[in-house]
């Protein structure tokens, strides 16, 4: 791979872009000696498999010994193997069940033609049977699974909420009864909204296991993340220290070279040096895309959206087809999603054939599906977290051979103060994965569906917390539970006609939803939450769906219908809003290492982290220059307002900090600077929590009323607060040390996209000030920004 390298300097269009190089050595395997079941074996040496990694033996000893298990090692690394040896012992042995869980049908149905084909070789009288169990499935189908009694059963958290805890007592007794191992598969993707929903379905989970007097072990496999053990404990609702930790990758590996691959900027005056725009990373990556192909590298390139996968792998095998290379152009696919199951599993076949030998995809192809091992992966822009980036570098990797990565950098602040920070790319702690079972706005409708799926008792604390009294008068009170007395103590059963279960989506929270209808044939193209169409389909709004560009021509909120029409427009719109923060109760504070200033009042800098109500109403939009950014036009809007009641951190601007600011600086300057220290520390919230940008919003203000002083406040995007901030609160001293270290290193003058420009920003990124944000943010924290910079290049 450095030939290849090498080469990649001496073209063309080369200049400068690489900005770091690493290689990471090659490893050699471990291997430990385990006793297995004979017919087992048998099977496993017939897929060449004769002897177990140490660290798979590590993981399945834990599970024979009754632990709860965490494996966090690399992609391709043979987790599955660590779940599937004690699951089909176990099967063998007494009829022992096991309930997988994946986040998506892909893996489920992979893991479904893995694991049955290795049941089959077992052969007769083996008691294992696998089976999968999802919404692809027709009513008969499900049926004929449930009268099947499978000893291995494949599902997703969607169907265990909607249509096996819901039915436990009628339908799935004999499998709940016998449930000893329950697999979380890529435990680390349910964080945010999600895997609170998620963490709260296995507690319904395991009180219906309770109820059957069985006590399942659970096995999460994860990429590396911070935190691994109490992520797979909130999750599950076990405690932490049930779980045996198993991280030490002892798979074979070959060297894999890492690029980091920053676009130059561009030469065209008005948007020059210190613009902060820079060349399409698109196009940088399907130019590398194109040149590794053509030189016999198999390549895979991992994008974000699925008509860019589409997009990208079309322009791909046009410019080979330029080239001369009309074989291999017939060659390159996209992978995503939306595919129907028989063409994805027929392009997941041709890659480990070799037939296929360029692939674009979206992060589908992240997850543990089993394509073999690539030449060469290309990260199309930062895929958001470090674990996320790790994970599809895990893709490239044909044994022990080499392999070539290449992180091509976007223009926005995380991408850049990656490209200029490589060492923190390679080198930083994981981040860690946030959820928050705790969250009231999620935890009464699943206390409501336990009670739908079996009574309740004053028991069921140990399993909903602290809040669940509460929550069961909330909910009597509302007429959803129904309080009796019997002789065994209070019950509550749900009360009410319908499903609550059906009433509640996992990935959502609340359920008021826009129509998006294209206005040609009134067909309905996609539905958004209300929040969420009040900012991105109002009237004027461009939006964009399946390739097609379109604009809102009228949103209806008497009918909950927007009106679309195709558009050819080269601009995109941005809302402006008007935001307030009320602070309704501060939980906790602790003091930032400031302490400059002559008297008490001067020296208090402190953080706090509260309870809050945002109130924010969407005034208008801008139209901007699809190219440079630039404003061509504003519009008002007449929009109702919205309020969120959340979790928050926030702090305030030391008076003697803001004299010297307000000395050294304008009144807009000096509302800038609070303003781009609030966008940047947002910016880099992703590279130290596993969650995306838009998880999080902010208001900073010159004076606000509870703390009587200048107020920077970061909180979570949703209702009740999902940890994010709370996570956020514990680490703001160092996540304050990066955001002024990006901001800094920056060369733009003004601020620009790649510092503490924001495309969420209701202010239209105005008023913005880089250098009292560097300034306020080094005094908190006590540091200078110049101390701790990084190299750029690495060899």
């Amino acid at each position: 791979m450095n030939e290849f390298v090498d080469w990649l300097r001496t073209r063309p269009n080369y200049d400068g872009q690489i900005v770091a190089h690493r290689t990471l050595p090659a490893r050699d395997a471990a291997f430990a000696d385990i006793d297995l079941e004979s017919r087992l074996e048998s099977a496993l040496a017939d897929r060449g498999i004769d002897q177990l990694y140490a660290h798979q033996v590590d993981a399945i000893n834990a599970v024979r010994d009754g632990d709860n298990v965490v494996i966090a090692t690399e992609t391709a690394s043979g987790k599955s193997l660590a779940y599937t040896v004690p699951a089909f012992e176990r099967a063998m042995d007494h009829g022992g069940r096991t309930l997988y869980l994946g986040p998506q049908n892909a893996l489920i149905a992979d893991q479904d033609d893995t694991l049955s084909e290795l049941a089959h070789d077992l052969g007769f009288g083996s008691r294992v049977s696998v089976e999968q169990y999802t919404g692809r499935l027709s009513d008969s189908e499900k049926r004929d699974v449930r009268d099947r009694r499978p000893t291995v059963l494949l599902s997703n958290p969607d169907m265990l909420h909607f249509a096996l805890l819901p039915y436990a007592n009628r339908l799935w007794e004999w499998f709940f009864s016998s449930l000893e191992t329950i697999v979380i598969d890529e435990v680390h993707g349910y964080r945010g909204v999600f895997g609170t929903q998620v963490a709260l379905v296995l507690r319904r989970l395991n009180r219906i296991c309770e109820r059957y007097d069985s006590d399942p072990q659970f096995v999460c496999c994860s990429a590396t993340i911070g935190n691994p053990v109490e992520h797979a404990a909130r999750i599950t609702g076990r405690d932490e220290s049930t779980f045996s930790l198993v991280d030490d990758d002892t798979s074979a590996r070959g060297p894999r070279h890492w690029l980091l691959w920053n676009p130059p900027e561009y030469d065209d005056p008005q948007r020059g040096h210190g613009s902060g725009r820079r060349r399409s990373s698109h196009t940088e990556s399907k130019s590398l895309f194109v040149d590794l192909v053509s030189r016999g590298y198999q390549t895979l390139a991992f994008t974000r959206a699925r008509q860019a996968a589409e997009q990208y792998a079309t322009e791909s095998a046009d410019e080979l087809r330029n080239r001369g290379e009309r074989d291999l152009a017939g060659k390159i696919r996209a992978y995503q999603a939306a595919l129907n199951n028989e063409t994805r599993r027929e392009i997941e076949r041709d890659l480990q054939s070799g037939d296929l030998r360029g692939i674009w995809s979206t992060n589908a192809l992240e997850l543990g599906v089993d394509i073999g091992g690539l030449d060469a992966v290309i990260l199309d822009g930062y895929p958001g977290t470090r674990m996320s980036a790790s994970q599809q570098a895990g893709r490239a990797g044909r044994g022990t051979d080499p392999a070539l990565v290449t992180f091509v950098g976007g223009e926005d602040q995380l991408d850049q103060y990656l490209m200029k920070h490589p060492d923190e790319f390679f080198e930083a702690d994981p981040e860690q994965a946030i959820v928050d079972p705790d969250n009231r706005e999620l935890l009464a409708d699943h206390v409501a569906c336990a009670a739908a799926e079996n009574w309740l008792s004053t028991d069921d604390e140990a399993h909903f917390g602290d809040a669940f009294p509460d929550i069961v008068s909330e909910l009597v009170d509302e007429g959803r539970l129904d309080r009796r007395e019997t002789k065994d103590g209070i019950r509550w059963l749900h009360d009410g006609d319908g499903s609550p279960q059906h009433e509640m989506n996992l990935r959502t929270i609340g359920d008021r939803e826009i129509r998006l209808m294209d206005a040609r044939d009134n067909s309905v193209i996609a539905r958004l939450g209300f929040d969420d169409a009040l900012r991105d389909a109002h009237r004027g709004a461009i939006y964009h769906q399946q390739g097609q560009t379109y604009e809102v021509r009228d949103l209806d909120l008497d009918r909950d219908v927007a009106e679309l029409q195709p558009s050819w427009a080269d601009y995109y719109t941005q809302v402006l809003s008007e935001k307030s923060v009320v602070v309704n109760e501060d939980l906790t504070e602790k003091s930032l290492p400031y302490a400059t200033g002559d008297t008490a009042a001067d020296t208090d800098a402190t953080v706090h982290f509260a309870d809050v109500t945002v109130t924010e109403r969407i005034t208008g939009f801008q139209r901007k220059d699809r190219r440079t950014g630039e404003v061509i036009g504003e519009e008002s809007l007449d929009l109702p307002e919205t309020t969120l009641r959340t979790k928050a951190l926030y702090f305030t601007v030391p008076p003697a900090v803001e004299r010297e600011l307000r000395e050294a600086h304008s009144d807009w300057e000096f509302n800038g600077g609070i303003h781009a220290a609030e966008h940047g520390m947002i910016s880099l919230f992703p590279f130290m929590l596993l969650c995306d940008r838009g998880d999080i919003g902010g208001l900073s203000i010159p004076h606000h009323p509870h703390t009587e002083r200048a107020t920077v406040f970061i909180y979570d995007g949703y209702p009740g607060g999902v940890g994010l901030t709370e996570a956020g609160f514990d680490i703001v001293e160092e996540l304050m040390t990066r955001t002024a270290r990006l901001i800094d290193d920056c060369d733009c003058t003004d601020g620009c996209p790649a510092c503490v420009q924001s495309p969420q920003c209701g202010n239209g990124n105005e008023p913005l000030a880089k250098s009292p944000a560097v300034t306020l943010l080094e005094a908190l924290v006590e540091t200078d920004s110049t101390e701790t910079a990084s190299p750029t290049d690495v060899e």
